[in-house]
């Protein structure tokens, strides 16, 4: 995870270490419901083989935006905020 998700999400409070845990790490844990968030991460893994619901939302890659460090940024912090308005619908 870079420096800016990580800025990001520090933020409006939320910590993260920026090492992502690969689902097979994850297998054994008790899951509700299981979000992912990625195209590549959907397409790569269509069904979650452990317990629990899985649910797909698409979000573009704010780490693939090709511009200056502001504007990247800037659209970190559009992704983290579109991700917050979507939660309540993906948990309802």
């Amino acid at each position: 995870m870079c420096i800016r998700w990580r800025g990001a999400l520090f933020e409006i409070g939320i910590g993260h270490n920026g090492v992502p845990k690969p689902a097979a790490d994850l297998m054994g844990e008790p899951f509700d419901l299981v979000v992912t968030v990625c195209d590549d991460a959907s397409e790569a893994r269509p069904v979650w083989p452990g317990a629990g619901e899985r649910k797909h939302r698409s979000f573009r890659d704010p780490a693939a935006v090709t511009a200056t460090e502001e504007e990247r940024l800037r659209v970190f912090r559009e992704v983290r905020d579109e991700i917050a308005r979507a939660l309540p619908e993906l948990l309802g």
